[in-house]
């Protein structure tokens, strides 16, 4: 486990300061820097938002000084150009550049607003992280993506059908809270598949390693961490992540399946 983040994986999920715990997970990448500058960032940005936070008498007004602050002051938005550039996961780039993706720009809203003491999610949206501010009973959703712009019925059909196909439906999943461990998980998975896709084994075995060392119970990622390793000749590491998977996977025909492969594994 990697030592910088191992405390993650053992905190309570309520414990788990998003803004921060993205920033440590960026550090990975960043050999020898001081993220103390960066986490001073978050605090200026607290600043100004305690300031006005006495403003806001409602989830709307939250929503619209968030935006405030983030979008419209400090110029927080989508990468839209170079869209799948692995920095926009990057949250110590995100900081430099003030550009992102949606789940880490969500985590810049979230972790913002919290700071306030105000309640906050990022959503689990198919293709695109939203954000939900105020209590659950009287919540709004907006889109850090396009400056925190709030999000209406047809924009969230619109998105979910850009994700899922043009005969989508909506469903009330695709706006159910994520944890904050798995918004990290999401964070990171965002970046595994990308490496995958850029043929970049290597790079996507250490991200599954992390999303593991997050979230030690994630049945998927210790599946996908086994099966890179497999590919890079890593026959004992993937059993033991294997071996992981099954002492906290509880489906019966996943369990199935993991028997089956440490099987196959036994005379390798």
């Amino acid at each position: 486990m990697i030592e910088a983040i191992a405390h993650l994986g053992l905190l309570d999920d309520e414990d788990i300061d998003l803004d921060i715990a993205a920033l440590e997970l960026s550090a990975l990448d960043h050999d020898g820097i001081d993220i103390a500058p960066y986490a001073d960032r978050l605090d200026a940005l607290e600043e100004e938002l305690a300031a006005i936070a006495d403003d806001a008498e409602s989830a709307l007004d939250q929503a619209a000084l968030l935006a405030r602050i983030l979008s419209e002051r400090h110029g927080f938005a989508g990468d839209r150009e170079s869209y799948d550039a692995p920095l926009n996961a990057d949250m110590i780039r995100v900081l430099d550049r003030r550009l992102g993706l949606p789940v880490s720009l969500a985590i810049l809203y979230v972790g913002l607003a919290r700071r306030v003491g105000w309640s906050a999610v990022a959503l689990n949206t198919p293709g695109h992280v939203l954000v939900g501010v105020g209590p659950e009973e009287a919540s709004v959703v907006i889109d850090p993506f396009h400056g925190g712009r709030l999000v209406t019925q047809d924009v969230l059909l619109n998105l979910v059908r850009q994700a899922l196909g043009p005969q989508a439906a909506f469903d009330p999943s695709h706006l159910a809270p994520m944890s904050n461990r798995m918004t990290l998980v999401r964070l990171l998975l965002n970046q595994a598949t990308r490496a995958e896709k850029a043929h970049d084994p290597a790079r996507a075995m250490i991200l599954y390693q992390r999303i593991v060392d997050v979230a030690p119970s994630n049945g998927q990622g210790w599946w996908d961490l086994a099966r890179l390793q497999l590919g890079a000749g890593l026959v004992d590491e993937a059993r033991g992540s294997l071996s992981a998977m099954l002492e906290v996977t509880r489906d019966a025909e996943s369990r199935a399946h993991v028997v089956a492969a440490l099987e196959a594994l036994a005379g390798r």
